[in-house]
């Protein structure tokens, strides 16, 4: 019977818990747990608010009209990292976990003042006008959305179904890394890799002076503290990790990138640079709309013999199927790996994707729409 419990944190690293219990056999019971510390991306996220609140002084004093979008996105990053900390220590449900990014992304909405509209590409063109008149289908479109005819049908105007539309990829953007995660240093090294790649795009943009440089320039403030503060988490949550980062990093990760893509004006863009987690969130589909059984971790199994992590499997009556994860559909293609193997892995395909979406922006866009 336990009568006491004590627990300190040395080095910031361990967490020691002592378990005493009186006269077990006329022994007395000592029993030794080392447990590594969760939920600490906490501490990156509170040292990031600190640095913006920093540049908010500085970026807003030569650039006025952007102070409300600094501050949208200051609400919308502590609103999630403060969700991301009570959902680790709470476990909230699923239907929490979707409903609440939403409100988090309300800030940013609000203070959008970019265009709703999208570019349509080429080969579509034909589906809504036809030598200057509007085809069957076009007229349709019309009673939803507006299709711009002195523009030939290249350009709509979606209006509320934009501000949807962003608002579902504020939920996707934070829901998307938390679900591929579950081995030491993914969640943090896919961030970093993909903030990476938004801090080149934006200074890609900046550099050729583009009309929406000013924007790029903000995206480009926030990247750089947020790139600062994953690289030091990353150090402490590689193989063999010292913390663990928990919901909270997730999901003030996935904010922070939802932020600078609506208030960038790149929420496009942003998703070239999400291909793994669109399609390990598609792969996951048929689990995560229990269409098939879904068990609450669908992470690879360890194998204590070999000492390398193998897909993790579930049961539907007699058929036994692999969890449907991109990274237990790794370990199926390449076979099984150590946990460090494996993340480095995973790590090299999202910085392939990056560059590819990378090369897709800049390169294979003027092939579908006009340069």
């Amino acid at each position: 019977m336990m009568i006491c419990k004590y627990s300190y944190f040395t080095s910031g690293e361990h967490r020691i818990v002592y378990y005493f219990a009186p006269d077990v056999g006329n022994h007395t019971l000592f029993v030794l747990h080392y447990f590594r510390p969760e939920a600490l991306g906490i501490v990156p996220g509170a040292i990031f608010l600190i640095c913006l609140i920093f540049c908010l002084v500085g970026f807003a004093t030569n650039h006025p009209s952007k102070l409300l979008d600094l501050n949208s996105a200051l609400l919308s990053i502590c609103f999630m990292l403060f969700l991301g900390f009570t959902d680790d220590v709470l476990e909230w449900p699923w239907r929490y976990k979707l409903f609440l990014p939403s409100v988090a992304s309300l800030p940013l909405l609000c203070c959008y003042e970019g265009s709703r509209s999208v570019v349509v590409p080429i080969p579509l063109r034909t589906m809504l006008m036809i030598d200057g008149e509007l085809t069957a289908f076009g007229r349709f479109l019309c009673h939803l959305v507006v299709v711009d005819q002195n523009a030939d049908g290249s350009i709509i105007n979606l209006g509320v179904f934009y501000l949807v539309y962003m608002g579902l990829l504020a939920v996707f953007c934070t829901n998307a890394i938390n679900i591929y995660a579950g081995i030491n240093g993914l969640e943090v090294g896919q961030s970093y890799v993909i903030g990476c790649a938004v801090l080149y795009h934006n200074l890609l943009e900046i550099q050729a002076g583009s009309l929406s440089s000013q924007n790029h320039v903000f995206s480009a403030m926030i990247m750089l503290p947020f790139l600062g503060v994953s690289l030091a988490l990353l150090r402490h949550n590689w193989y063999p990790a010292s913390v663990f980062v928990g919901d909270t990093y997730c999901y003030f990760a996935g904010i922070t990138f939802a932020a600078v893509g609506i208030l960038g004006h790149f929420s496009k863009t942003l998703l070239l640079f999400f291909i793994p987690q669109v399609i390990n969130f598609l792969w996951s589909t048929p689990q995560l709309f229990k269409l098939v059984p879904c068990p609450k971790h669908r992470l690879p199994k360890f194998n204590a013999q070999t000492g390398l992590m193998e897909p993790s499997k579930m049961k539907r009556g007699e058929t036994e199927f692999v969890n449907m994860t991109l990274i237990n559909a790794f370990l199926q293609i390449f076979g099984p790996m150590s946990e460090q193997q494996l993340c480095i892995a995973l790590l090299a395909f999202q910085t392939v994707c990056c560059m590819f979406g990378l090369y897709i922006r800049y390169n294979l866009a003027c092939l579908v729409f006009d340069c």
